[in-house]
Formats: structure tokens, sequence, C-alpha cells
């Protein structure tokens, strides 16, 4: 893996992932695609929408069918048909969102699966043997994702246990070498002096990329934006650099005007299933009784093929059914809107204009702000 930075404006940066599966433009939004689908699309849709890499999860596919079986039929590409670059998460949030589940020590994580209550235990090491076996493009080191508000002398227990995976999931990886990539995760919570420790360790170690980790998981804006300001330009600047979970669009113009590249988050697609759309004029519930014989598209300003073929009525009608196509249309519209945001939001950095397109939206999202549903 290559990655180049094609233009600078202030810390806001536009640039290249070059992967043996294809190029990926930064700043970059990556669908979530949990147990190798992106929920009401297929593989082709997302490519032709213009997406170059999706995120996969280690807990899911590990669980369910069992990263042997993918191994054995090709790999995660060739069992998703997805022909781009793929990212997999170590299954460190889940270690976080599935706390009643598991019991961590130095060695790893023992937990019981949500499926059927069978007891697992998944080191460093699995967890890269794990992705390995996947095949994907960029993998995780194994992370305990804290919970907020967290004592501090929790937070340093955490990130010394954090860091000595670390090293454990390099030094693995290292032995068992692919053309795979491997990103390193910086924890410490909201301690910013302990998030600078988790940098300086995690660069001794040495990593292809470097992710923020722990936030979104309930703080204050505020904080998750000190958090961005102070750690994201002393991050390497030669690497890419990830905030993982987040994908508020609000959040995304803080981060990437402080050097951020990479981004994934579940909004678009399960706010579609929900029946929120994003929109050019801010967020829109199709649910709501004003749009029963409402003729318009749904964004006039957008060319998806939802709004290029579907009315508000309609998108009301099949959403208050509960149709399957209520999913399906209202995934495409979102995942659209994303993906020609962060595509404008490139060219507005490479034209020295992310400022004006910041001033733009920021109006838009503040109106009503974008918040996990």
């Amino acid at each position: 893996m290559q990655f180049k930075i094609l233009k600078k404006d202030g810390y806001a940066r536009a640039g290249i992932i070059e992967t043996e599966r294809g190029v990926v433009h930064t700043p970059c939004f990556m669908p979530v695609g949990t147990n190798g689908t992106v929920k009401a699309m297929t593989p082709e849709e997302l490519s032709m929408i213009g997406y170059e890499m999706i995120l996969s999860n280690t807990y899911h596919l590990y669980l369910r069918p069992g990263h042997e079986i993918i191994k054995k039929i090709g790999g995660i590409h060739k069992f998703i048909n997805w022909k781009l670059p793929i990212l997999t998460d170590s299954g460190g949030f889940q270690i976080y969102s599935l706390s009643s589940l598991r019991k961590i020590n130095t060695e790893g994580v023992e937990f019981r699966s949500h499926l059927d209550g069978s007891l697992h235990f998944l080191t460093p090491e699995k967890s890269i043997e794990i992705q390995q076996a996947l095949g994907s493009d960029i993998v995780m080191v194994l992370d305990e994702c804290i919970s907020y508000p967290s004592e501090r002398a929790y937070v340093e227990k955490s990130l010394q246990l954090t860091t000595e995976w670390a090293k454990k999931c390099k030094d693995y990886f290292e032995k068992n070498k692919t053309s795979q990539a491997i990103f390193g995760i910086i924890q410490g919570g909201f301690y910013i002096d302990l998030r600078d420790k988790a940098l300086k360790e995690l660069l001794k170690i040495e990593f292809d990329g470097y992710a923020l980790g722990g936030l979104s998981v309930g703080e204050p804006k505020e904080e998750m934006y000190q958090v961005i300001k102070d750690m994201s330009p002393v991050m390497p600047e030669d690497k890419p650099r990830y905030l993982m979970g987040v994908g508020d669009l609000m959040d995304v113009l803080y981060a990437v005007e402080w050097g951020i590249d990479m981004f994934d988050c579940v909004m678009p697609t399960r706010n579609a299933r929900n029946g929120t759309l994003f929109t050019s004029q801010g967020r829109i519930s199709i649910k709501r009784t004003e749009f029963k014989e409402d003729p318009l598209p749904l964004d006039p300003a957008c060319d998806c093929y939802t709004c290029k073929n579907y009315s508000r009525a309609y998108l009301r009608h099949l959403y208050m059914c509960r149709e399957i196509l209520s999913m399906r249309l209202n995934t495409i519209h979102n995942l659209y809107f994303y993906c020609q945001f962060f595509r404008k939001m490139r060219e507005a950095i490479k034209k020295g204009e992310f400022q004006v397109f910041k001033s733009q939206w920021l109006p838009i999202l503040e109106k009503n702000a974008c918040h996990k549903e």
C-alpha cells in the first residue's frame, strides 16, 4: 500500500491510497458491510455509485460463516464479489459494544457469541490470523475501545494493554507476511497526554496507517473535536489518518479540516432503513404526513437513481407499508449523497476552497444536526 498527498488546503488534504486492488481517493467514506454486505445494496451498485473501499468486520465474519470457509472459497473479495479494496475491523469495537458478553485479560478477550452463546477467545494474534484468512487489503490491530466516561486509572491500564496487543499484532503480521497493510489504533480516552503517549508507542512499532479509535461513544462533541484537533496534526504526515466509526457530516467537516483522511459509519444505511434521508437542504424524515401527496423527487438537486425515478409520496408510501423496496431506494439515495459529498469536498480541497465548502454546508447540517438513529 502506498499513500500520496495530492493537495493540501490548510491541514485538510486530498490524496490517494494505492492498493493492489485499486486506488482510493481521500478523504474517503467507507460504507459498513459488517457481515460481508452493505445492507440492501449489491456490490455492483456500490461500485456504480462511486465507492472505492468498504469495511467488513472480523468478529462477525469469524462467528458466521467462519474465516476458514471464506478462505476456502477464495477470500472475502471473491466471497462477496467485491473487486475493490476492503478494510476489516479487528473486533475491538465489539469488545466495547458487547461488553456484557466478554471478559478481558492480558492475553485477549473471552466472549460469548451473541448468536448462540458459544464461548470464544480472541487474542491479538487470532485477530490478525482471521483477517489474513479473509484477505482484506487493510487490517486493524486488536484494541480495547473503552466507554465514556472512564476514570483515568482505567484508561491508563487499558492503554497499556492495547499497546501490548498492538505489538503482538504487528509481530504476528510480520511473521506471516502478506501484501496486506496494517493500521495501528490510537486510544487513550479523552486524556490528550495518554493519546500522545499511545501515538509515540505505535510509531516505535511502525504501521502503514494510524487510526483514532474510541471516539463517538457518547461523549460531547466538543471533547471529540478536541481530540481530533490535538492528535490529527501530529499523526504521521505520510500515512493515512483514519477516524474510526465517525460519519456525522458535521463531524466529518471538522475532522477533514484537521487532516483526517478516512471515515466509516453505519449512519447513511441505518438512517435510510429508519426513513431518515440526507438531502442538499438537510435531513428529511420520509414518514412525515407532509410528504403523503408530494410529487417532487426526494432531493431535486440529486441525480441518484431514487431521485430520478420516484416521488416523495411514493417513498413515504413504501416506508409506511414497510416494503423492502423502501430500504433499497432510501439506502441508494443516502449512500449516493455521502459519496457525492466526499467527492465535492475533495474537489474543494484541490482548489484551495475547503473553507468555502465548509461554510456552505455547516448551516444546512446544523439546521437539523445529524445524530445516529
